[in-house]
């Protein structure tokens, strides 16, 4: 079983997040700079909330809010759900998919280390297979020939 701690040291390490003051439009900005679809919310060095471009979507684009002054902490999910380094890739994917989430901040001692999204969860799943595919490749055609 991969774990998350293993998943999230493949990654860049870069955390991208705003504050709940900060306006949709910027949180909007980060999200097409980077190619991300959320991003955390951080005050002060604690995580308050998450925010996606689905939010950002539906609850200020489509309810014609002017997203230079709709401030993110009217639209973010607060205290989100979260994961530590020891979970297991497959433990995250039950949480989504139970919980109908997409991302998964990763804290260790109340500090953000990291985010696991569906992505990550695929791409874990993808590759774990293409192992066993070898690995059965190399049991049928014999270990040496």
């Amino acid at each position: 079983m991969t774990s998350v701690k293993q998943c999230i040291e493949q990654k860049n390490g870069q955390i991208f997040s705003v504050r709940s003051s900060d306006s949709t439009e910027a949180a909007l900005r980060l999200m097409r700079d980077n190619r991300v679809r959320a991003i955390l919310v951080i005050d002060d060095g604690s995580l308050v909330g998450i925010v996606s471009q689905g939010d950002c979507a539906i609850k200020v684009l489509l309810a014609n809010h002017d997203p230079k002054t709709t401030v993110i902490s009217s639209i973010m999910t607060a205290n989100p759900l979260t994961v530590t380094a020891s979970n297991t890739m497959e433990e995250c994917m039950a949480i989504m998919v139970h919980k109908h989430i997409r991302h998964l901040p990763v804290v260790d001692q109340k500090k953000v280390i990291g985010v696991v999204s569906i992505g990550d969860i695929v791409k874990n799943i993808i590759e774990l297979q293409g192992n066993q595919i070898k690995f059965l490749e190399t049991y049928i055609k014999g270990h040496g020939g």
